[in-house]
């Protein structure tokens, strides 16, 4: 199987190729503006079959109707993200599964960071994850409205969490890792699984009071928060919205 990548030198976004070999099918999953995947597919002669889209984020998805036209595929997301204003052609949701030569691809429902966000789980093996799981932390829970810490927990342990240690993980934003490296070493999912403890640091994010639960790296070289407010309301959000 082909996994090509390229990131988006400042958003550090990434778009995907996923392909079941040259000469062969494949999908392009999100979009950045970048154009290394195109020449990928052309040298490698790669018929494209899909556009997914793994939510509505504008970093992910730049021209990703042009993207589709070109190659005269469908456009595919989760339904709230036609909702949005995402032109989407075809619409899957949770345990839906696409085809393309030889691959199969399970739509996996990953609310949290946004309501509409897909993770897609590549013939068993290889899971994109979008913006709910990098290497190292997690994405923040600012989109996901009033339910976004509870889902966002949700969909990283009980769905990411529980594929098969070896998967690889391709997430949104810079480097891939695997489920077993995350399970170890993450510290959100440390503390989730309790081997950590939870901090007690006073803090205000954006000028509300509220109780430091984690400060830890962020996949750009910042960090991320996890806050719990007085009224019991947990958040994770990016640490330039945190003074200590």
């Amino acid at each position: 199987m082909i996994v090509e990548r390229v990131e988006h030198p400042q958003w550090t976004s990434n778009a995907y190729l996923l392909a079941d070999g040259d000469g062969g099918s494949g999908v392009l999953v999100d979009a950045n503006g970048e154009p290394g995947l195109l020449e990928q597919v052309e040298s490698r002669g790669i018929a494209i079959t899909h556009v997914l889209v793994t939510h509505h984020h504008p970093d992910h998805i730049v021209g990703i109707e042009t993207l589709a036209d070109r190659f005269g595929v469908p456009l595919v997301g989760h339904p709230l993200a036609k909702e949005i204003g995402v032109p989407l052609t075809e619409t899957v949701d949770d345990g839906a599964s696409i085809a393309s030569g030889d691959l199969t691809i399970e739509a996996i429902g990953i609310p949290g960071h946004c309501r509409d966000q897909l993770a897609f789980l590549v013939s068993g093996t290889d899971v994109l994850t979008a913006d709910c799981l990098f290497k190292g932390t997690v994405g923040g829970t600012g989109g996901g409205g009033e339910t976004g810490y509870a889902d966002h927990k949700g969909s990283i342990m009980e769905r990411l969490m529980a594929l098969p240690p070896e998967t690889r993980v391709h997430p949104g934003h810079t480097l891939s890792t695997t489920v077993g490296e995350e399970w170890d070493s993450n510290p959100f999912i440390r503390i989730w699984r309790g081997l950590d403890p939870e901090g007690s640091e006073p803090c205000r994010v954006r000028g509300k009071e509220a109780t430091l639960v984690l400060w830890a790296p962020d996949y750009d070289g910042t960090n991320k928060a996890w806050v719990r407010y007085p009224d019991g309301r947990d958040a994770i959000v990016g640490g330039s919205q945190v003074e200590r």
